[in-house]
């Protein structure tokens, strides 16, 4: 028998043990979370779809990625980028073209899904209607052949892990759509998988129950030491969940860094105006500053043409005297979550949104600071222009 390890989770909840070893014929290729392995390692993957007439469409294109074992990484990006592909890839739900796809060093390619050891847990949950709560948590640990008091207590510890003590009798259809993914989550963490693969989890929820959830997946996810690879085109999602985060574009990873540094350091113009920065600002870096239509910024060891990123808050309406800031036109106004911007025409022909207190009207001149620290320098490209 495995012995027990409980971690303290947020809010004072414990993480329930690992299930009990099952009978050999019908345990996972790999003992769950065995110690000392490498975690996931993908190599070269490529996957492609049937396009018809002869014709192929490549979802992934040789990708490259590794995942620590107890490491949280999410897969940012817009629809079509390949990152779902990516992950059904590595639960060995999609054919893989070419590459390769490790675990503790061994190569799963041609292992079955149900023998790779990995877990699953997709947008809808997929909880089976004629099944409890309990039943639907349960379920892994039935077909492993757990002994059924030993379930009893796994679920128990599970449920209340996410937030759903006493639920074990309910059906499912009783529950609301946030609860469902926390009784899906709970199924998909029972039989302690080596690596839990998410797809988008929670882009069915409306923004406040969304918004809550991720702080809570955070912490689960942690407090039970899983190792994730986690599907999301939600930036705050995908910087609130994971220790690192991947952005894929066009079949291909963009960029892998904490949140922070992605923030801080997007590595393209295509990588910062997905992350939420522009209009892009032309100007030559010389000297330790870029200078731009809205004034200088400075810059670290680039030389030449460079983009000058805005980022939101990165334009505040001036409340100084004349000579504070650039005279701009206001093109709209809008009231956001607290605060109100206004949509300002640039110099060069580009709109951007500031900062502004209520009085800004439609057409009034205005005079707009540029905050350097909501900036991000990118090198420039043939797509200069946002």
């Amino acid at each position: 028998m495995v012995s027990e390890l409980h971690v303290p989770a947020a809010g004072g909840r414990r993480a329930p043990a690992p299930p009990p070893e099952a009978d050999a014929r019908r345990a996972p290729a790999w003992s769950p979370r065995s110690p000392g392995h490498a975690g996931l390692s993908v190599r070269g993957l490529v996957v492609r779809y049937d396009a018809g007439r002869g014709g192929a469409t490549t979802a992934v294109a040789g990708v490259d990625l590794d995942v620590a074992v107890g490491e949280v990484v999410a897969l940012l990006g817009a629809s079509g980028s390949g990152k779902s592909s990516l992950l059904r890839a590595v639960a060995g739900l999609e054919p893989a073209v070419a590459g390769t796809i490790g675990w503790d060093g061994r190569d799963v390619v041609g292992v079955p899904v149900h023998e790779r050891g990995f877990g699953l847990m997709f947008q809808d949950g997929q909880l089976f209607p004629h099944r409890s709560v309990a039943g639907n948590v349960a379920y892994g640990l039935a077909m492993a052949g757990v002994p059924r008091a030993l379930r009893r207590r796994r679920v128990g510890e599970l449920l209340e892990l996410v937030g759903l003590p006493g639920y074990g009798a309910r059906a499912v259809s009783t529950l609301s759509g946030g609860q469902a993914q926390r009784v899906a989550l709970a199924r998909s963490l029972a039989p302690a998988p080596q690596l839990l693969l998410l797809d988008e989890p929670l882009s069915a929820l409306d923004r406040g129950l969304r918004e809550h959830l991720t702080g809570e997946l955070h912490d689960i996810l942690r407090a039970t030491g899983t190792t994730a690879l986690y599907v999301t085109h939600d930036h705050d999602e995908a910087f609130t969940v994971a220790d690192r985060v991947a952005v894929m574009a066009d079949g291909l990873i963009a960029q892998v860094a904490g949140p922070g540094e992605l923030w801080r350091a997007p590595v393209s113009r295509e990588v910062a105006a997905f992350l939420g920065y522009g209009p892009f600002l032309p100007a030559v870096a010389a000297g330790g500053l870029a200078r731009t239509v809205l004034g200088p910024v400075s810059v670290a060891g680039e030389r030449g043409p460079v983009l000058v990123g805005l980022g939101p808050g990165a334009l505040h309406l001036a409340e100084g005297g004349a000579g504070d800031g650039t005279p701009l036109t206001v093109a709209a106004t809008r009231f956001r979550r607290g605060h109100t911007e206004v949509a300002v025409t640039l110099p060069d022909g580009q709109t951007a949104v500031a900062l502004a207190g209520p009085a800004a009207q439609v057409g009034a001149q205005v005079r707009v600071r540029l905050d350097p620290a909501g900036v991000v320098v990118v090198p420039a490209g043939e797509d200069a222009r946002a």
